[in-house]
């Protein structure tokens, strides 16, 4: 090969060598979107939105949320898994969307390993047990005792069949030996309004999206399910303390499309940490009753999600619930 044929040879090969950390120094240069698996308004929506705010005012482009619910998180994270890997259309998740459908579905249209990248994990807490502000029971223990004295009569919600409300209730229903029926619902927030509006009688539900309600006595809360008390709730029990050992955690996270380039994914969870400690960002999530903000590096969230699809497998299959 002529020596000028080797030279544009060499400098085309470190062209590209360099492409992909140049393309990652100048990302984003166009507005981003964050697709996320539920309806507006409810608490995965309104963390989004602060979220898209603030990574928006780091990264110097509006990060635009798209709301796309429907079949419990499963057309929202096909989307997110299916984009094209080049960051511009990201997976803004609740946890269960993730790591609970693998065990619930015999057939995902994607796999939550193959198919996604995780970037950061963005909170974490409990769900709330919560009944109407009327009902007839002012402990779990109480609850029990008055949802087996009349089997079938009572009535809980959740945002969707195989959802973690749906699977905690039932988890509760196994252990205490109780038997309510299921209303399921296409988002937490209309769960919650029509719990409050005593159109149902309990629900597990976020605490973002509760708290407020529980303050105002227009919902009742018997009992947090994760692993410790809420600082904003101390008088509510967790589960285990009740004398019913169930703790799980919930959590959002930010993913990416598979084969999206590392240095992207890096420059994306920067930009995450940061927001995670910017006072204002803080203040606002703490508003939404959201104030257990752990910093994950992409590995580490990636070993959060496969911890939480063992645990989440044990518990559907000890519960025997498969959806098709």
């Amino acid at each position: 090969m002529p020596a000028s044929l080797r030279f544009g040879a060499l400098f085309l090969a470190t062209l590209a060598a360099c492409a992909p950390a140049h393309a990652a120094d100048t990302y984003p240069q166009r507005p981003v979107t964050l697709i996320v698996p539920t309806a507006a308004a409810g608490g995965t929506d309104t963390i989004a939105r602060v979220m898209a705010e603030a990574l928006g005012k780091q990264l110097g482009q509006p990060f635009v949320v798209e709301n796309k619910p429907g079949a419990n998180g499963v057309l929202g994270v096909e989307a997110g898994a299916r984009a094209a890997p080049d960051g511009y259309r990201l997976l803004f998740a609740y946890a269960a969307s993730v790591v609970v459908n693998p065990s619930l579905y015999r057939k995902l249209p994607y796999d939550p390993v193959k198919d996604l990248s995780p970037i950061a994990q963005i909170g974490r807490g409990g769900n709330l047990l919560l009944v109407r502000p009327d009902f007839p029971a002012r402990t779990l223990g109480e609850f029990v005792a008055e949802v087996k004295a009349h089997p079938g009569k009572y009535s809980y919600c959740s945002w969707g069949a195989g959802s973690g409300g749906h699977l905690a209730m039932e988890s509760l229903k196994k252990q205490a030996g109780i038997d309510m029926l299921h209303v399921p619902y296409k988002g937490s927030s209309p769960c919650v309004q029509d719990l409050a509006g005593k159109q149902v009688d309990a629900a597990f539900a976020d605490t973002s999206s509760t708290i407020e309600l529980v303050k105002a006595g227009r919902v009742r809360a018997l009992a947090n399910s994760g692993p410790q008390r809420l600082p904003m709730l101390p008088d509510v029990p967790t589960m285990t303390e009740a004398g019913y050992p169930f703790t799980t955690y919930s959590w959002y996270g930010l993913l990416a499309p598979a084969r999206t380039p590392p240095a992207i994914i890096e420059r994306l969870n920067g930009a995450v940490q940061k927001a995670l400690v910017d006072p204002e960002v803080v203040r606002r999530l703490r508003e939404l009753n959201f104030d257990d903000l752990p910093q994950t590096s992409p590995a580490q969230f990636a070993t959060v999600i496969g911890d939480d699809l063992k645990a989440w497998r044990t518990l559907v299959r000890s519960i025997n619930l498969q959806l098709d």
